[in-house]
């Protein structure tokens, strides 16, 4: 683990979900809690908040996984003023070599971006910033196609400004509904031919075409709630879930991936999993 101020020397890659994750850039949850309802699963937590000491322990525990799986963890100090901050997917991405920022459609968010561009100017890192609303839970890229969730939080504006920022890839939009937040909450790509999908709440155009690509994991209503979908690749087969949804584990081990189990249930009270909680610099493959 190393300080943010300290200049990466991997530098930055990553062209799919599911390459050998090996540098990554979170966030500790010191000041999370839930102070501005702004998506479907706080509504059910809000009274109750957030238990910081518990999310920190539980955040502790997904942070040693990763360093024990030889990923290079890159730590944002957190600020008082953002308590979403842990969930740093959603501030920028990585399309291959190029970093790009967000451009955060909540208030209470949008000042994240400004840490991490902070941070990358300290280190001399080229990015570029998105001019209409996108977060990175709404993007996915498997090689030239970008998925790209369209709804609550990302915009069609967005989807042409990716389109001609890069023109190789096929950006795809997949519009779905502002309750569902982002779309690696209902689709995720986990290995080259296989995603995780809660069918619902994909157009049927989209989900045929998704069909012919990937095998299709389905996940029920109530494991989509607790952010089935959203567990996080590393590469070479494994995945990282959580034990209370059995049901996808169980597929999935099926299916010959390995799944390593952590429990981030208070986290997760916020609305986002371990996909939100990573913003992937580089992956190897």
């Amino acid at each position: 683990m190393r300080d943010h101020r300290q200049k990466t020397a991997t530098g930055l890659f990553c062209k799919n979900e599911y390459g050998k994750l090996a540098h990554v850039l979170m966030c500790p949850p010191t000041y999370m809690r839930i102070e501005e309802v702004i998506n479907h699963t706080q509504t059910h937590y809000a009274k109750e908040n957030i238990n910081v000491q518990k999310a920190a322990a539980q955040f502790q525990s997904f942070l040693r996984l990763l360093k024990e799986e030889g990923i290079e963890v890159e730590l944002l100090s957190p600020v008082a003023h953002l308590p979403e901050q842990v969930f740093t997917r959603d501030i920028g991405f990585v399309i291959e070599e190029r970093a790009f920022l967000s451009k955060m459609y909540h208030p209470i968010r949008q000042e994240e971006t400004r840490e991490v561009e902070m941070m990358w100017e300290e280190q001399g890192l080229s990015f570029r910033r998105i001019q209409a609303p996108v977060e990175g839970g709404d993007l996915l890229v498997d090689g030239e196609t970008i998925w790209l969730g369209v709804g609550g939080r990302t915009s069609r504006e967005a989807a042409k400004e990716l389109q001609s920022q890069l023109p190789w890839h096929e950006v795809v939009p997949i519009e779905m509904r502002a309750e569902y937040l982002h779309l690696d909450c209902v689709f995720n790509v986990i290995a080259p031919e296989m995603a995780l999908v809660y069918r619902e709440a994909i157009p049927p155009v989209l989900l045929e075409r998704l069909k012919r690509r990937y095998e299709l994991v389905a996940v029920t209503e109530r494991e989509q709630f607790g952010l089935g979908t959203n567990v996080l690749s590393l590469g070479d087969g494994k995945v990282v879930s959580q034990p209370q949804n059995q049901g996808v584990n169980a597929t999935l081990l099926r299916l010959g991936l390995d799944v390593l189990e952590v429990d981030i249930s208070e986290i997760i009270k916020s609305g986002g999993a371990f996909r939100c909680m990573t913003f992937p610099l580089r992956r190897e493959g």
